[in-house]
């Protein structure tokens, strides 16, 4: 059974708790709750839905302006300092059966949050009332931490208040003080569906066949600058000339420059006696 907010109401009645209730449009975060509620008389509360790298869950409440630290937790729990995050929003569908900002310790209603560990400010115990939302953030009530144990209690849950920003040593001989809580077993959520492939230019999903068969043929054929600078490689730079033929090359270069002199000293020569001809018929005339 997935509880509404209304059936949660309707058992805090049956339990003879007394709070109070206030309507309000949604809200996600405790400024946007202050904005409606935050004059009613009551201490505001944040809630955080955690995870371990085990896959185990928990619900951290506290007073609104405690500072929760979740490196220091993680060490306190014997997690080491990395050992708590944010737990995915997907998870507060699947585990706490609630949307997001919707997280408080009456989530741990649904029987699939049975495995879920709360920890619990103790700042809640000099309060006169804390609020928190029912299940729904448009919505928030008031109630005093006896009633909320006795709620808790009703669910099979022993209240465990806690200082969260207490930052004991934790060491060989200082085991760390929290470890108790850590739940016993770990939660594995269903899989996920996959994504959807998204489609191409014509509106159709490129299978993962067409995919590797582009990518391959991308990789055996190189570029078209590729091609042009290995062209270009070939076509305008002289191989390298072993060395065993080195002096038959400077002999063919020579030959060369020589016969390349001989005939550039021919034409001058015979430029010159044009030249010298011409002048000569012209003193005569």
């Amino acid at each position: 059974m997935v509880y509404s907010k209304d059936q949660l109401l309707a058992r805090l009645k049956e339990l003879q708790i007394d709070f109070s209730q206030y309507e309000h449009p949604v809200v996600l975060t405790v400024e946007a709750q202050a904005k409606y509620v935050g004059n009613v008389g009551g201490a505001l509360s944040k809630n955080l839905f955690l995870k371990d790298k085990k896959h185990r869950y928990y619900v951290v409440s506290a007073l609104a302006d405690t500072k929760v630290d979740m490196k220091v937790l993680s060490q306190r729990l014997g997690l080491g300092k990395g050992g708590l995050r944010m737990a995915p929003e997907e998870a507060l569908g699947e585990i706490l059966k609630v949307p997001l900002g919707c997280v408080t310790p009456f989530a741990l209603v649904n029987e699939s949050a049975s495995h879920v560990s709360l920890l619990l400010d103790k700042g809640f115990k000099t309060q006169e009332c804390c609020i928190f939302h029912p299940l729904s953030n448009d919505m928030s009530i008031s109630l005093n931490a006896f009633g909320l144990d006795k709620f808790l209690k009703s669910i099979g849950r022993d209240p465990t208040y806690i200082d969260l920003e207490a930052n004991p040593p934790v060491g060989k001989d200082q085991p760390p003080d929290l470890a108790s809580l850590v739940p016993s077993g770990s939660t594995v959520l269903p899989d996920l569906p996959e994504k959807t492939p998204s489609q191409d230019s014509s509106g159709n999903h490129p299978s993962a066949g067409n995919n590797s068969t582009a990518v391959t043929a991308k990789a055996d054929k190189p570029s078209n600058a590729v091609q042009n600078v290995k062209e270009k490689s070939v076509n305008g730079v002289r191989p390298l000339i072993p060395s065993t033929d080195a002096g038959k090359f400077v002999e063919e270069l020579l030959d060369r420059t020589s016969t390349l002199l001989l005939s550039e000293t021919y034409e001058l020569n015979a430029d010159f006696r044009r030249f010298h001809q011409a002048t000569w018929w012209t003193i005569r005339s």
